[in-house]
């Protein structure tokens, strides 16, 4: 009886291995994606949402966001943003307060465009596609963490856009950690949706 046990334990270790390399290399991918920006010049940006703190101040994540839209857009890389986000546990209109931020670093409010039905990264991107559309644009870069633009691209490429370029909020956070793993999950939830 126990020779028959050795096989199993075996065959478990072999498959604990696999997995454990398919997470490590997955989420190494993912890492290296997500600070590599892919900069080029598009019709529009995309911001993806986040929390809104009880002061109605961006989080330090939103704000990193916001401010490498600022910079990009100073830069040339896009005359049109597109704010995404929706009603955050703490009540307040994400996309709302973006666009102010926004607009108080000095981008014109006619060149950003709100989509409040941003709730999580599949609705933006189906929405982006929609407001695009309406306004004859088709080139797009997402603006988001790290951890978060493989996914993101992703969802963007399920909705046809064919090219999506990226960049990334330039802060890292202890919580980056965890974020990052459960990216490895989610991404494959997004594939496979």
């Amino acid at each position: 009886m126990p020779k028959m046990k050795k096989p199993l334990i075996k065959k478990v270790k072999i498959l604990f291995v696999f997995l454990f390399t398919w997470i490590f290399l997955q989420t190494a991918l993912i890492i290296i994606d997500g600070v590599n920006d892919e900069l080029a010049t598009v019709d529009a940006a995309v911001i993806l949402g986040n929390k809104v703190e009880l002061d109605r101040h961006p989080s330090n994540r939103l704000k990193a966001r916001l401010d490498k839209a600022v910079d990009l857009y100073d830069e040339g890389y896009f005359r049109t943003i597109i704010v995404s986000g929706g009603i955050g546990v703490e009540g307040f209109d994400e996309e709302k307060v973006m666009k102010e931020y926004l607009v108080n670093k000095g981008i014109p409010s006619e060149n950003i465009i709100e989509d409040n039905n941003g709730y999580n990264t599949y609705m933006t991107a189906e929405n982006s596609k929609a407001i695009m559309q309406e306004l004859g644009l088709d080139s797009v870069m997402v603006i988001t963490q790290f951890f978060h633009i493989s996914r993101t691209k992703l969802a963007f490429k399920k909705f046809g856009f064919e090219e999506v370029y990226s960049a990334h909020a330039e802060i890292f956070e202890l919580r980056d950690v965890y974020s990052t793993l459960r990216e490895f999950p989610a991404y494959y939830k997004y594939l496979f949706k």
